[in-house]
């Protein structure tokens, strides 16, 4: 009986920030590109405001959004959305798709240049192998999806704290000079606005894992817990970027440039197999949100939503990311298309959440109900 409450007790707290997590950290964020590209340009002291910054955002969107879609039982993108916007949801609906995919882009672009930089490989080896595995969890449904979030998150949260200790010792004292330069900081509120700003579509991305809430209270501390799990890697990540400060701010693949200067081939190894599982959850949850809603509709015409079905969305959806992530490339796809997407959806989505949203939260308290029926 305890076993089973400690499950419990997870999944409806700590589980939603760990898919939260699974779309943050992707392709940018696991490899240090997205921390460089919003961050680095303050300056270290600047770009960890940034990041607390983006933290703070990332809770109180996530409290508000978690606790708008458990008052409407939104199990979905579509229902949240229209719940949300009303008559404006379709608009909504077209920009997170068009997300989805340059997300999956990024995710894909950013293992085909894993695959190339430890084994040689050509760029279309890493990303095909991404798709496939993407594929195969999301056709065993949202179990499958939740059971691979609980155990990369154990293997990621270990590998970066390996990273932190091993880059603190070897590189300490250059990361301490850089947190004392008087380099500017200008940019920082810009930077980790912009950042939180269009990561906040994972808190949409995971409405199906919000199926384990039972009140209002559980959605408030998920959400808050939400902002500190996603971010805590990525600021070990950036304080030990900090010691290669700017040159690192060029490297296609930071990680890459760090561990060949920690000497260490085996965990450099360990490390880029772990950004691969990141990409691997954070391409599952993107997938399995499309699927959800596609999902819904099968359910309300009383057709079966069968595993060879998911994926075959799945299959569609992972071409065509994989396509633009081989026509623009990665640094292209952060630098260009994510700065784009932070306006887009602070307008539609992260302002009206924290304003409509709350208000609509509150004012249907009384009507709140478990998500437990949630899409599987």
């Amino acid at each position: 009986m305890a076993v089973a409450g400690w499950r419990k007790w997870f999944d409806r707290f700590v589980l939603p920030g760990l898919a939260f997590k699974a779309v943050v950290i992707g392709g940018g964020y696991a490899t240090g590109r997205e921390l460089a590209e919003f961050f680095l340009p303050s300056g270290p002291v600047g770009g960890l405001m940034g990041m607390v910054l983006a933290m703070v955002i990332w809770s109180c969107v996530g409290m508000a959004s978690f606790c708008l879609a458990f008052v409407t039982a939104s199990r979905d993108y579509d229902t949240f959305f229209r719940n949300l916007l009303g008559p404006l949801s379709p608009i909504c609906e077209l920009a997170y798709v068009l997300t989805l995919i340059l997300i999956l882009s990024v995710f894909g672009a950013t293992a085909g240049a894993l695959g190339a930089a430890l084994f040689g490989a050509p760029l279309w080896v890493g990303t095909l192998v991404l798709g496939m595995c993407i594929a195969a969890v999301v056709a065993f449904g949202q179990n499958a999806v939740e059971g691979l979030f609980k155990y990369v998150s154990i293997f990621l949260y270990a590998v970066y704290g390996l990273f932190l200790l091993l880059s603190l010792w070897r590189f300490g004292g250059a990361i301490g000079r850089a947190l004392t330069l008087h380099t500017p900081t200008t940019g920082w509120v810009a930077g980790g606005t912009a950042y939180a700003s269009y990561n906040m579509l994972a808190a949409v991305a995971i409405l199906p894992v919000l199926r384990h809430l039972t009140s209002r209270r559980d959605a408030l501390i998920a959400g808050a817990l939400a902002g500190p799990l996603a971010m805590a890697p990525a600021i070990a990540f950036f304080l030990c970027m900090s010691a290669f400060y700017p040159s690192i701010g060029a490297a296609k693949l930071p990680s890459d440039f760090i561990l060949v200067r920690l000497g260490m081939p085996f965990l450099r190894y360990v490390f880029q197999t772990m950004v691969f599982c990141a990409l691997l959850e954070g391409g599952t949850a993107a997938v399995q949100s499309i699927n959800a809603r596609i999902g819904k509709v099968y359910d309300w015409r009383g057709w079966a939503f069968t595993p060879a079905k998911k994926l075959a969305v799945a299959a569609l959806l992972l071409t065509a990311s994989m396509v633009v992530a081989d026509r623009v490339g990665l640094v292209a796809l952060i630098a260009k298309g994510y700065r784009i997407l932070a306006v887009v959806f602070l307008l539609i989505y992260v302002l009206p959440v924290l304003t409509f949203g709350v208000w609509k939260s509150v004012s249907k308290a009384g009507a709140a109900q478990p998500l437990q029926e949630g899409f599987d």
